[in-house]
């Protein structure tokens, strides 16, 4: 909705109830709210119920607690009997408890095969009922074995009992390769716009990332979908509204390669709803070098494959990702060749410049974090007259008999202040202030209208004021927050806390004098308030971290391809004859062979890689073009121990995308292991830089991976790590398939 930013004055209800506010003594033992501070907590948060928990979606229920859904698999090493989305429920995010799974034997879709799994579960709740959208992986609709599909199940609390829609809400979609050949119709996430209207986001590599609008009951797709996301580079779309933009998180790569995983998550935005979703440099994420600015990358510690995410916002305001990883370890449920392991994790999810950066841009946590704020809130005091109800969905909750407020005590000037709040139609909302200055926001069902003031020295000085969506149900259950930080008041209302507001308001705050007390408000009869909380808001980080790049010129390890020869210090493993210094480059025809798998028979150029911290980076020019299949024509760096050990960055053309795949090879359990992580969109001309770091604790070599397409601005990729003492060679690679020309206008060292 649009906001309308105005002058205002007070209405009468407003002053008197902020006066009553301060009128009334604390409650015996109650005092002020805890400062925003929390347990510790360290990852896995899976630990104490799974050994996996893929694809985590997270909602905060209607009883207040928080409740988490997962893939179906076995929660536990040796158990080899998948549970069909299990159930978790948490007092603070980091402890959790098995609840039951959404469905049994009794309860299936009517239209799933008896053999389908059900995977990659969305949670919401929307005008009452609880939502649940997931994979069923093959129906009856068609007589072929792998026609996946879109399903919803809905139920009165965040636990069950699940109920099937008795449909797929997108059904099986024809490939273009006819008989069983499907696009995968995967990864469901739904979202509420600002009008209201429902919509869902689906889709995965093979056939890309759509939306599509959904009818208000959620059970059916309508109109036509639009694609967000390309496919062949992303799956897992989930998203969320910031600072006046739509961003979609999407996870990229190989979720499931074991010790070699390098899923990560990339995201983009839009003013839309629909898109188009760019990146920070605005590069699409439907172009063919599709965009995408990493978001959530391994960073060389005990966590790789780290994606599929959801958010969720703590009592504070702080939001964090929740997602799967893999420890390299220990990749596996069941010995080497078994079901990738995937606990859960959770992260701080920090937002700097526009943009969302995990723990500002640290990547998966190992150690002790600082935990969510899931409690704090001051005993509360009550004016007016408020009786007390209970319900299977909320359990016990206040009612108001006439008007009055709901109020807890807080210290400091920035204030969070939010609750669950329904009425039969009379307005309703938060305060926040002291007798003579403070905040309110209103919602009102009878004027279709929520209402943002602030109040100072006993007059109104401000006001803001938007519609509410015109299928705005009173008598359902809606989360508001109202928020004093700095010099912004912000005020948003949502179904249930999942990012995708129906209504966001905001004013300059002009007396940071507000606090105190805060709470919620009834402006008569008939208002039920339930999950107050009244905290201190949480203090935002706003600097992300910044890599120790070396940046001190190496001239002897390094070769500006000038003459009409390489420099010294290169070594050929397997030479390449037709690869040539001319024109001021290393001229190189993309071999048709690979360093991937047992074959080995790609050419590789090396030379010794220097001591401690390091970066190497090339000018590359190659000319794969877009969007045609050149599968997997690639030039590009490579940090090489010998042929089954090695990471190697490169702009590589995968199907009918571009992209810049940082992978690696390891050996593992008698065999090899190949995966990669993707860095920034690649172009016609394109940077590629690795750094390089021993980490002092165990000895490791970690790679971080840099992409470029301006030679200025980088793209921070994710880290591989080397085994500790191997022997590092760097250099160059042009391989993957002939046609195609690597043009390397230097190689530079620097420490």
């Amino acid at each position: 909705m649009e906001t309308t930013v105005r002058r205002s004055r007070a209405t009468g209800l407003f002053a008197s109830l902020l006066a009553a506010v301060l009128a009334v003594t604390l409650w015996p033992g109650s005092g002020q709210a805890r400062a925003t501070s929390a347990p510790s907590y360290s990852n896995p948060v899976s630990r104490d119920f799974a050994d996996t928990f893929a694809d985590p979606s997270v909602i905060r229920g209607k009883d207040g607690y928080w409740y988490s859904y997962g893939t179906s698999d076995p929660l536990r090493e040796g158990e080899h009997t998948a549970h069909r989305i299990p159930i978790v429920r948490s007092t603070d995010l980091v402890d959790w408890t098995h609840v039951g799974d959404a469905f049994g034997d009794g309860n299936l879709p009517s239209w799933a095969a008896p053999d389908a799994s059900i995977w990659a579960p969305d949670i919401r709740y929307v005008d009452g009922e609880y939502r649940m959208y997931y994979v069923v992986t093959r129906t009856t609709v068609t007589p072929e074995p792998d026609d996946n599909a879109v399903g919803m199940a809905t139920a009165p609390t965040p636990a069950g009992p699940w109920k099937d829609s008795g449909a797929p809400v997108v059904g099986p979609r024809p490939g273009n390769g006819g008989g069983n050949d499907f696009r995968w119709t995967f990864d469901p996430s739904a979202v509420t716009d600002s009008d209201g209207s429902q919509w869902l986001f689906y889709g995965s590599y093979y056939g890309g990332i759509f939306v599509t609008r959904l009818t208000d009951d959620g059970s059916k797709a309508v109109g036509d979908p639009t694609m967000v996301a390309i496919d062949n580079k992303f799956e897992g779309a989930y998203v969320v509204r910031h600072g006046g933009y739509w961003y979609l998180f999407a996870s990229t790569a190989n979720c499931c390669a074991g010790p070699t995983t390098g899923y990560s998550v990339q995201v983009g935005r839009s003013r839309d709803l629909r898109g188009p979703y760019v990146d920070r440099d605005r590069t699409p994420l439907t172009a063919s070098r599709a965009g995408g600015t990493p978001t959530l990358v391994q960073n060389g510690n005990r966590w790789i494959g780290a994606g599929h995410n959801a958010v969720v916002t703590d009592l504070s305001g702080q939001q964090w990702i929740a997602y799967h990883a893999i420890d390299p370890a220990d990749p596996f449920l069941d010995g080497t060749s078994g079901i990738n392991e995937r606990p859960m994790l959770l992260d701080r999810l920090d937002w700097i410049d526009g943009w969302p950066e995990v723990r500002g841009g640290r990547g998966p946590s190992e150690g002790r974090e600082q935990g969510p704020v899931t409690a704090g809130t001051g005993r509360t005091q009550t004016t007016g007259s408020w009786s007390t109800a209970t319900e299977e969905q909320s359990g016990s909750y206040q009612h108001s008999e006439r008007a009055g407020t709901v109020t807890a005590a807080v210290s400091g000037r920035e204030v969070r202040v939010e609750a669950e709040l329904r009425s039969d139609g009379t307005a309703y909302g938060l305060v926040a202030g002291d007798k003579r200055s403070g905040a309110q926001v209103v919602v009102d069902p009878d004027a279709g209208t929520v209402r943002l003031t602030e109040r100072t020295r006993g007059r109104t000085i401000a006001g803001a004021v938007t519609d509410l969506p015109a299928n705005f149900v009173a008598d359902a259950w809606h989360s508001l927050s109202l928020e004093l930080r700095g010099d912004t008041i912000e005020a948003t209302l949502t179904h249930a806390r999942l990012a995708d507001p129906l209504a966001s308001l905001s004013l300059r705050r002009r007396d940071p004098s507000n606090g105190r007390r805060a709470g919620a408000l009834a402006e008569g009869a008939g208002v039920d308030v339930d999950n107050l909380s009244v905290l201190r808001a949480h203090r935002p980080l706003t600097t992300k971290v910044r890599d120790d790049v070396p940046r001190r010129p190496l001239p002897a390890a390094s070769d500006e391809f000038d003459g009409t020869a390489l420099g010294s210090g290169w070594q050929w493993v397997r030479p390449r004859a037709d690869a040539q210094v001319a024109g001021g480059s290393l001229r190189w025809p993309t071999q048709p062979a690979d360093l991937t798998g047992t074959g080995n028979d790609a050419s590789v150029l090396l030379r010794d890689a220097p001591q401690g911290d390091w970066t190497v980076e090339t000018k590359l020019t190659i000319d794969l073009g877009a969007d045609t299949v050149r599968n997997f024509q690639q030039g590009g760096l490579i940090a090489y121990v010998n042929d089954d050990l090695f990471t190697r960055l490169s702009h590589v053309a995968i199907w009918n995308t571009r992209q810049t795949e940082f992978g690696k090879e390891m050996p593992y359990a008698d065999g090899l292991s190949y995966g990669g992580t993707i860095v920034g969109p690649p172009d016609e001309t394109t940077w590629l830089r690795l750094t390089h770091h021993v980490d002092p604790a165990n000895g490791e070599h970690e790679l971080r991976a840099w992409t470029s397409r301006t030679g200025s601005t980088w793209v921070r990729g994710g880290v591989w790590t080397l085994p500790a003492g191997a022997n590092l060679r760097v250099g160059l690679i042009s391989h993957g398939g002939a046609g195609a020309t690597a043009n390397f206008d230097y190689f530079r060292t620097y420490r």
